[in-house]
């Protein structure tokens, strides 16, 4: 496994589109090694392909802390396929904005079709935190950071601490 290197903010390579897979190969495999390497070493519960700077859709996530017997979960082609009515505010952090953090709405539950890492397409429902981290990952590769979810005053200001916070 490799570690790989998380881009911040202002970095534009964030707000690239990623591009389906055709399937999950043995690379894919590694990236999701790779990129869940990443993930712990720097202390997260969740990494998209694009913070790594590789435009592709694949997310890792381990929120095994909030959802015991979860374990990591290696997602390609993730799509939303429903939304619950109900929302609400969550604290969100973010490896690509460090230091920072705010509250975004997010729906409390979805049901997610994706390919696993064996290529099986699976298709869950998914509630609570995991559901919230789910859609904060599949931002990501929308192009799309937590921050944007919160006035053009909040955002401008988290990402200027960001970027302070970094050179520090």
């Amino acid at each position: 496994m490799a570690r790989l290197t998380v881009l911040t903010v202002p970095d534009a390579r964030l707000r690239v589109k990623a591009v389906p897979i055709l399937g999950v190969d043995d690379n894919i495999r590694q990236l999701m090694d790779d990129m869940l390497e990443t993930m712990y070493a720097e202390d997260g519960a969740g990494l998209a392909a694009t913070q790594v700077g590789i435009n592709k859709r694949v997310v890792v996530l381990d929120l095994e802390d909030h959802a015991p017997g979860l374990g990591p979960l290696k997602i390609a082609n993730p799509e939303i396929v429903w939304r619950s009515e109900d929302v609400q505010k969550n604290w969100e952090a973010c490896l690509s904005v460090p230091g920072q953090s705010a509250q975004v709405e997010r729906h409390t539950a979805i049901r997610l079709k994706y390919l696993d890492e064996n290529n099986t397409t699976q298709e869950k429902d998914f509630v609570d935190w995991v559901s919230v981290c789910l859609q904060h990952e599949i931002d990501h590769l929308q192009g799309v950071l937590y921050v944007d979810h919160l006035s053009a005053l909040r955002r401008n200001l988290l990402i200027e601490k960001a970027k302070k916070f970094k050179a520090s």
